[in-house]
């Protein structure tokens, strides 16, 4: 299982996105089950409702609710408390809440691997991000 962050959501369904290529060839050949969390979701929908269309906010955010396109968990009370924790203790990184979410849904799903274009994820340490781009 694969776990995929706003950005790469982002990315994957705008073309005019600077990594579409990059998401939609790593998209077309991924095998693997896609999960992703409400959190995301609640950014992905603000992003594409203010930057691109509402038609395509509701209709991502749809397949995203219906299971269709990934596995949409959603961040539990202990979760939010474990997220709380991380935000609290890593204040050198940039990380947002909603980063320190995917980390601890990661780590209580055994996810080792993201599809993000977020150097975030890379600054976790036991993560593996995919696609491999060069910046």
């Amino acid at each position: 299982m694969i776990f995929v962050d706003t950005g790469a959501w982002f990315a994957a369904f705008e073309p005019n996105d600077p990594d579409h290529a990059d998401a939609d060839a790593w998209l077309t050949a991924n095998g693997e089950h896609l999960v992703t969390t409400d959190y995301i979701l609640d950014e992905l929908l603000a992003l594409l409702k203010i930057r691109v269309e509402f038609a395509r906010a509701l209709r991502l955010g749809n397949a995203l609710r219906d299971g269709s396109v990934s596995l949409l968990e959603w961040v539990t009370p202990a979760d939010f408390d474990a997220a709380w924790e991380v935000f609290s203790t890593f204040r050198d990184k940039g990380w947002s809440f909603t980063d320190c979410t995917s980390r601890v849904v990661m780590q209580r799903l055994s996810v080792g691997t993201a599809f993000s274009f977020d150097t975030h994820f890379r600054q976790f340490g036991d993560v593996a991000v995919v696609p491999q781009v060069s910046r």
